[in-house]
Parts: structure tokens; C-alpha cells; sequence
């Protein structure tokens, strides 16, 4: 509809010109129609919109014996005018257009060089993920998760940096990294949270000319799982973040940790223990990680949003489609207006075969 909105324009401004007396000319129907062909037409429909306003603005002189009224000639000189303007702003626009395709594709790789992802199947367990970026161009944030196949089992990670900005997808691509090489050699969640532990600290002190109000704040919530390939249970340590729910035929359960740890980075506020907490975890079973982004949506009355509750109906459904279920409805119940980046990673258990 709004494509056809400058040629509407022109056809009003002449039948406006054609039905009033004289001295009534249509000139601001023929200058809008110029603007908003600028803004919704390529070049050549708003060079065309241009001409054409002109043309009909000259028809109406001749139809109306004004080609000696030197009022007239000011009104047609103002409209050309407008119509230079208008292919300009197109040019400037089209130019931005450009720059923010290339801007989203560089987010994008970004997207993919710190998010890789998360494979739908890893030995015995069904994966999926979802990720929504409060902003409408953002394509990346400071939530993230991984998931890795490594001899100890399923290890997931998700997790949430604090704060926003190039320094928290920074802060957010060092952790991943660590994950991913330290998921595969570390002999149990502990021991892989205290390498995480480790390679936030040297991130941080990698960062002298940051003030230090800024980098000593950075840091990150984050739950570690383990689901062992031959135990039906799941392991999970817990360091500032929002608990898991688990999903057993059709119960929804919280697993709260019997003893947290403070976020990465924090370490040093609790020494290098970290507490494993155990649940089962049987065929069937799901598990969801999530960022507090998800719990953390409002609804117009400032309700947040009821995860337990909302995802016990949709417990039966493939991990694919409970996600699928969960995006639409954090959209609907948040009025399209997240506040928060929202990450969450899906786990569901089968069968060895």
C-alpha cells in the first residue's frame, strides 16, 4: 500500500487542480507526493514522481492560461526544487540502506563466530536452541549458551554478562571459548568451572586502560549440566543463574542448587568450591537453560512472565516445537517489546540405542 502512496498523491493534486478555481493549485499534494516517493521508492520512481508533479503542475498553467503569471513559474520553480531534494534524500537514504546491510551482515558473522550452532543431536540427546535480542537490529548480545559431546558426557553451558556492548560480546566470546576447550578435558563440573573461573579472571586483568569500575563489574551468571551417557541422571552446578526446569512426564520442577556459587569472575568471593547438584534425568526427561531474560518479560501490567506455568502445556511437544511455542508467546505476552536479550537451550533425553 505505501509504495502506491506518491502516485495516489499526484493523481489527488490534479483532481484537486482540475476541480478548484484558478488560484487554488494543488501544489502541496505535489510536493508531499515527492517527499514520500523519496522515502518509499527506489531512484527511478522517485525521479519519475518528480517529473510527473511538474508535468501535471505545468498542464494545469496551460489549462488555466497562467503561462504569463509569474506567480506560477515561482510555485513550478519551488516544486522542481522539491523534486531535487527528494532524489537527493533517496541517494542518502539508499546510501544508509546499504551501510546497514552491510552492518548486519558483519553481526551476523559475528553471530555465528562467537554463537555457533548448537548441534540438534548430541549421542543420546536432542538439542535446541533459541535466542531473541531486545533490539530490532541486534543480532547478538551478552547471553549465550554451547553444548558439547565430550567423554564425560552432554556438557551444556548458558549464561548471561552483565552489562551490554562491544565489551559484553567480547566478555561473552572469551567464555565460549574457554567452554569449548575446557568441556572436553576437565574431569568434572567443578573442575570445569574453576578453568572458567580462571579464564575470566585473566580476561579481566587483560584490560589495564579499562577503568576499573567497568572490567572489575564484568561479570557472568552462568549454569553448567553434565548428562552422563550411561547414568539416567544430569548434573548441574549453578553460579548466580536463573535454575533449570525440569520436564518429567508432564511435571514442570525447578531444580534450585542446594548451594550456588557467585557468578564467573566472582571466584574470589568463595575459594574454588563449587557444589554439584544431582536429578534425574531419564528417557523422555527435558531439561531448559535459560537467561533471566525469559522469566525477567513483563506484560503490560507488569506481570513477569509465568515459565513454569506457560511451558507445563507444552511439555509433550519435540524440543523444536516447545521453543517454538515458548518465542511466540514471550513475544505476545511482551506486547513485542522485550526489554532483555533471551537465550534459552533445550535438552531432551532418549534411549541409548
Amino acid at each position: 500500500m505505501l509504495p502506491v502512496l506518491p502516485a495516489l498523491l499526484l493523481f489527488v493534486g490534479l483532481a484537486v487542480g482540475l476541480a478548484t478555481p484558478r488560484d487554488v493549485r494543488p501544489d502541496a499534494f505535489l510536493a508531499t507526493a515527492m517527499v514520500s516517493a523519496a522515502a518509499l521508492l527506489p531512484l527511478w520512481g522517485t525521479v519519475l514522481i518528480g517529473v510527473g508533479a511538474c508535468a501535471i503542475f505545468i498542464g494545469l498553467m496551460v489549462d488555466f492560461h497562467a503561462l504569463r503569471d509569474a506567480t506560477a513559474y515561482s510555485e513550478l520553480a519551488t516544486l522542481a526544487a522539491i523534486a531535487a531534494f527528494a532524489v537527493f534524500f533517496n541517494r542518502l537514504l539508499g546510501r544508509r540502506a546499504d551501510q546497514l546491510v552491510q552492518v548486519r551482515s558483519v553481526a551476523e558473522t559475528a553471530q555465528l563466530a562467537v554463537l555457533h550452532p548448537v548441534p540438534r543431536h548430541l549421542g543420546h540427546v536432542t538439542l535446541e536452541s533459541l535466542y531473541l535480542a531486545a533490539a530490532a537490529e541486534a543480532r547478538i548480545g551478552g547471553d549465550l549458551y554451547e553444548a558439547m559431546h565430550t567423554p564425560h558426557g552432554v556438557r551444556l553451558l548458558i549464561g548471561d554478562v552483565r552489562g551490554k556492548g562491544l565489551l559484553a560480546i567480547q566478555t561473552a566470546a572469551t567464555l565460549l571459548s574457554a567452554f569449548r576447550e575446557a568441556a572436553y578435558d576437565a574431569p568434572d563440573l567443578p573442575g570445569l568451572a574453576r578453568r572458567l573461573e580462571t579464564s575470566m579472571s585473566r580476561h579481566a586483568a587483560h584490560y589495564p586502560g579499562v577503568p576499573g569500575s567497568e572490567i572489575a563489574e564484568r561479570f557472568v551468571t552462568a549454569l553448567l549440566a553434565e548428562i552422563p551417557d550411561h547414568e539416567p541422571v544430569v548434573r548441574t552446578v549453578t553460579c548466580g543463574h536463573p535454575p533449570p526446569l525440569l520436564l518429567h512426564r508432564g511435571e514442570v520442577r525447578e531444580l534450585q542448587p542446594a548451594a550456588p556459587s557467585p557468578p564467573l569472575n566472582l571466584g574470589m568471593l568463595m575459594g574454588d568450591g563449587y557444589h554439584v547438584d544431582l536429578a534425574p534425568f531419564h528417557p523422555g526427561d527435558k531439561l531448559l537453560l535459560y537467561t533471566d531474560g525469559v522469566t525477567e518479560t513483563r506484560d503490560r501490567s507488569g506481570t513477569f512472565y509465568p515459565l513454569a506455568e506457560r511451558i507445563r502445556s507444552w511439555s509433550g511437544e519435540s524440543p523444536h516445537q516447545l521453543l517454538h511455542h515458548l518465542h511466540h508467546d514471550l513475544i505476545a505476552y511482551s506486547g513485542g517489546e522485550l526489554d532483555d536479550d533471551i537465550a534459552a537451550l533445550l535438552a531432551q533425553r532418549h534411549p541409548r540405542p
